[in-house]
């Protein structure tokens, strides 16, 4: 993975959190977390799918949707259901099948881990793109994900029964049957680490979508980056999943990365870099060798960049600040 970086790394304290091609001549993978690769559609824009995560909505994608499709892409953004991963995962997959031609799947926070399920058997599916988001190996949690490095600010206090940025609203199903929303006055700081005005920063927290606890508490049943070339986008900023956790998840993916000085809602801040990268991940262009997790095919991806080189090309990310 060829790491390329626009901002100085930052340490961030722990909290507990409750919700918050390959180069194509790798060719597809046959294992059965795959999606698929690059190679039948060659030639025919992909359709983007664009998907949000917890305490947004669709049309925190509106400025990445207008760019894309400036530059010809058919563009999906819909509507994540945010009641668990398994049944958001089903609905993004069936939505899917609906769509013909090569689909590049963009997950934003916890639309990372719906993606990751949700490439499960769709030869469509060419890349995935990470926006600040979970990238769950199978078996994991976003739970634990986001506990294993210092940075979220959720809490003060890992004892809490609930974290102490959060409100939470029982639904009467049960006792794990709740829906958690961000505090207002935690919001900018949590969300968009203090990078919006007052007024912008009240209005999302007030239209903020609540995410059920069965989001982060349910298991990945795959782990489609493994198989699917992948790019990621890490908010050096991140003060919902911890921009520490953010790293360790695109190493472990073997992500095409790229750095930006931004909190964990850079679609808001600095959607730019997010369509850059987007781009990038849709021209199929990987300046990185090395795929974690695709055994058997590093010999392939290597012989690969080295034609690359050869033939001129080169990945350049600019990271811009709004």
């Amino acid at each position: 993975m060829e790491h390329i970086r626009h901002a100085a790394r930052r340490a961030l304290p722990l909290a507990v959190f409750l919700p918050a091609a390959a180069l194509a001549a790798a060719g597809p993978s046959a294992a059965s977390e795959s999606g698929g690769g690059a190679g039948p559609h060659e030639g025919t824009k992909p359709t983007v799918v664009l998907v949000h995560g917890a305490w947004a909505d669709a049309s925190g994608w509106n400025k990445v949707v207008r760019s894309l499709q400036a530059e010809g892409y058919p563009v999906v953004a819909p509507a994540n259901p945010l009641r668990s991963l398994s049944g958001d995962s089903d609905y993004l997959a069936a939505l899917l099948k609906t769509i013909k031609g090569p689909l590049v799947l963009v997950g934003h926070s916890y639309g990372g881990s719906v993606i990751t399920n949700a490439a499960a058997g769709n030869p469509n599916v060419t890349s995935l793109v990470y926006v600040a988001g979970f990238a769950p190996d199978k078996g994991e949690t976003a739970l634990q994900l986001v506990a294993k490095h210092p940075g979220s600010h959720l809490t003060d206090d890992p004892r809490a029964p609930v974290p102490t940025a959060l409100d939470a609203v029982p639904l009467g199903g049960g006792p794990d049957d709740v829906d958690l929303y961000i505090k207002p006055d935690k919001f900018s700081d949590v969300f968009l680490s203090n990078r919006l005005d007052a007024a912008r920063a009240n209005a999302l927290a007030a239209s903020q979508r609540p995410a059920n606890v069965a989001t982060n508490t349910q298991p990945s049943k795959g782990a489609a980056w493994k198989t699917i070339p992948s790019w990621y986008l890490v908010a050096t900023d991140d003060r919902t999943i911890g921009t520490e956790n953010l790293r360790f998840m695109a190493k472990r993916a073997g992500s095409t990365t790229v750095e930006v000085d931004a909190p964990h809602a850079v679609l808001e801040t600095d959607p730019g870099d997010v369509t850059d990268l987007i781009l990038q991940a849709a021209h199929g262009s990987r300046p990185g060798l090395a795929r974690t997790g695709a055994s058997g095919q590093a010999a392939i991806l290597g012989g690969a960049a080295v034609l690359a080189v050869a033939g001129g090309t080169a990945l350049v990310v600019r990271s811009r600040r709004t």
